[in-house]
């Protein structure tokens, strides 16, 4: 396969991040006394998609959803060492970088939480780009922010390999006209990634070595 760029999701695909995300949202409603129950099976089914559509799925009331953000984002690096990478990341990432490949990620995260996360964890020096959710980009499943990535790093959609754990990251990557890898180990059920008809499907990250190589 002639593969030039591989682009990640973030959450589920490459940092197991659903303890900081959940308790950061329950910090949160608390926070602006919303005594609607929060059920984590319902949020980690969700992982991925805006809190808007979140809340809305899950029939919890929140007036005003980018207040909620601004303020789960307050309390997200207090919960963020209970985060961790998946087994095989860095070993992944060094493999592809050494062999010249383009790595970006993207994720529906807000631009500095993904920041703060590639951050923690030292993973800048792998990444070519990282695009969080950015005011006037279009989010997943649409095309633009993975068309955006190849036009800033010059390549082509076709030579792209997108790699996440959701229907979400398949539909942007077959949008955008690039290869798709599904990850078994993330927070979507091996039966929805395959509805969506992935080129490829792994079950650790160092399978994707295989795929690539």
């Amino acid at each position: 396969m002639d593969l030039g760029h591989i682009c990640f999701d973030l959450d589920g695909t490459i940092v197991n991040s659903f303890p900081t995300i959940y308790k950061c949202t329950l910090r949160t409603l608390e926070h602006l006394n919303i005594s609607d129950p929060l059920e984590e099976k319902g949020l980690y089914d969700m992982i991925g998609y805006h809190f808007l559509d979140i809340f809305e799925k899950l029939k919890i009331n929140v007036a005003d959803v980018e207040s909620f953000i601004n303020i789960y984002k307050t309390y997200y690096f207090e919960y963020i060492d209970d985060s961790v990478l998946y087994p095989g990341t860095l070993v992944t990432l060094k493999s592809l970088k050494d062999n010249g490949l383009k790595i970006s990620l993207l994720t529906t995260k807000a631009q500095d939480q993904a920041d703060m996360l590639i951050d923690h964890f030292e993973l800048r020096p792998f990444f070519d780009a990282v695009y969080g959710r950015k005011n006037g980009l279009a989010i997943k499943p649409d095309a633009e922010p993975l068309l955006a990535i190849c036009n800033e790093l010059d390549v082509n959609p076709s030579s792209t390999l997108m790699v996440g754990d959701s229907d979400l990251d398949i539909r942007c990557g077959k949008n955008a006209g690039a290869k798709t890898c599904a990850v078994s180990y993330g927070y979507r059920k091996l039966a929805v990634l395959r509805e969506e008809n992935p080129d490829y499907i792994i079950h650790n990250i160092p399978d994707l070595l295989q795929v690539v190589f």
